[in-house]
């Protein structure tokens, strides 16, 4: 490949296998000195892999990677430390019960007559952090701030511990707010201009045309392109990261609204002064067979915590709850899996999969809930019902016995969708169902949500992002401050929603 002066690091014919999946083939990234790089790609597209072998987790079949102008062999992340390779990854890996100062210091304190001089500690800690323009109490818990400082804190804790040259951040932003996100962005700017050379995954296509100065796109393990990001339009970067064109997401809308005429006239689920104290206030809200619901609002307005109320996690404090006319009494979610209710939550990781277990034993986990314990599902089945929704959702495996663990992201949720699915839910909850996704698995996962509508199932989506709420929900409910708020349904412009949340529309 062609390499430029600039260059600090090659990676050239980068190739990795794993048993029956080539996740890299020949595949080269170049990055420059100052150089904000965003890499991007579907699920499974090889990011992951690459900066494994990038940061010495993984060792590759073949390629060469030049580092500074000098071919280097990556033993180890400890070796890559060593060569000025620092990665800070979406979960921060730091200590919360320890100080800001402790957790960037640990293992290199000051020491004064054999003990660790602890003035000396948090002014250089404060040092540090005043030369990222970060200006916050040293000596508190770092637990006790946002996940921002604490993402920032990681970034400067990278630069401490290995006098960085290359800094690698794997979706830093996936958890965080539009202020946090301009916190860090406003990080990663002032070490460009110190000549650190960044990194950048994520799955958020505004960040990219924000914050790169290149981008590179790789797709099923194979490299697609090096594009300047500013000459590079977004429905171009799109095409190039599925390998097709939008057109897919244009028919979702005609989709939509084909399908709303076919919503029942009957109300499936209807929540009347529905509410728990110091958790939601009070709400009216009805779902009809075959209609998807969108919540919107910004984080912390509330549309977790009605997901929850609907599913029995949370228990009313008022209000009341009916389903096909018949009052709901006892909630609990092995209630509302009885009553044919499902809900996909929030957080895959900490909520979702159960890591150390088979795609075929996260399956058939809910059916086998709901079918008690007692009434054990064979083998036989459970494989049939997993290899089913393997087939229905296209979830990439190489068998039904693959720790779910070892799957992409987009393939988890995949794998807790099907889990739902087998028990033939009448109204399934997604909350953020494709949050740190890519934007194929997203329009996969949208689709399905659309078709399963057409079938009858009633479905309230929730998701952060704007454009899917729209083109997904036939009604979308507003949510502000933990309150219902507006109610919109029909054609409608994403500045009236937008409004809404804002507290100034209707």
């Amino acid at each position: 490949m062609t390499t430029g002066d600039s260059d600090i690091l090659v990676m050239d014919g980068i190739a990795k296998s794993f048993p029956g999946v080539q996740a890299l083939d020949a595949v080269s990234f170049s990055l420059a000195r100052g150089e904000i790089h965003a890499l991007v790609g579907e699920n499974g597209a090889g990011k992951s892999t690459l900066i494994k072998v990038l940061t010495g987790v993984e060792r590759p079949d073949g390629g060469t990677i030049t580092l500074d102008g000098r071919a280097v062999t990556i033993r180890s992340p400890l070796h890559a430390q060593e060569l000025g390779i620092s990665t800070v990854y979406q979960e921060v890996n730091l200590c919360p019960n320890l100080t800001v100062a402790e957790n960037l210091l640990i293992g290199r304190q000051p020491m004064r007559w054999g003990r660790v001089d602890w003035g000396r500690v948090n002014r250089r800690a404060r040092e540090i952090l005043s030369g990222l323009d970060i200006d916050i109490d040293v000596t508190r818990p770092l637990g006790s701030y946002s996940v921002a400082v604490q993402q920032m804190a990681a970034i400067a804790r990278a630069l401490v511990i290995s006098s960085a040259k290359v800094l690698v951040l794997d979706e830093p932003t996936s958890s965080l707010t539009v202020h946090e996100t301009e916190q860090l962005f406003g990080v990663m700017r002032k070490l460009r201009a110190d000549g650190i050379a960044i990194v950048f995954i994520t799955h958020f296509l505004d960040q990219v045309y924000e914050i790169s100065d290149r981008v590179t796109v790789l797709r099923n393990g194979r490299l697609v392109g090096a594009y300047e990001t500013a000459a590079l339009p977004r429905h171009n970067l799109i095409g190039l990261m599925l390998g097709r064109t939008l057109t897919d997401l244009d028919a979702l809308v005609r989709h939509k609204m084909e399908s709303s005429q076919r919503i029942g006239s009957e109300a499936l689920l209807e929540a009347q002064g529905l509410g728990a104290a110091g958790i939601i206030k009070p709400f009216d809200l009805v779902l009809h067979a075959g209609e998807v619901v969108g919540l919107a609002g910004l984080l912390g307005s509330g549309r977790t915590e009605v997901a929850q109320l609907l599913f029995g996690i949370e228990r009313p404090t008022e209000g009341t709850l009916t389903m096909d006319g018949t009052a709901v009494v006892g909630s609990s979610p092995i209630a509302s899996i009885k009553r044919r209710v499902a809900l996909c939550p929030e957080d895959r990781k900490a909520e979702g999969i159960l890591a150390d277990l088979t795609v075929r034993e996260n399956i058939v986990l809910a059916i086998q809930a709901r079918r008690g314990w007692l009434r054990h599902l064979s083998t036989r089945e459970q494989v049939e019902i997993a290899e089913r929704y393997i087939r229905l959702l296209n979830i990439a495996t190489p068998s039904v016995e693959q720790p779910v663990k070892n799957l992409s992201g987009g393939n988890q949720q995949k794998v807790i969708l099907a889990r739902w699915l087998a028990t033939e839910p009448r109204l399934l909850i997604l909350d953020e169902p494709t949050r740190g996704i890519d934007v194929g698995t997203k329009a996969d996962i949208q689709k399905l949500v659309l078709s399963l509508a057409d079938e009858g199932m009633s479905c309230v989506f929730i998701s952060s992002e704007l454009d899917e709420v729209l083109r997904t929900s036939h009604r979308i409910v507003v949510l502000r401050d933990r309150a219902k708020g507006s109610e919109f349904s029909g054609e409608v412009d994403e500045t009236a929603i937008m409004s809404a949340i804002g507290g100034t529309g209707a």
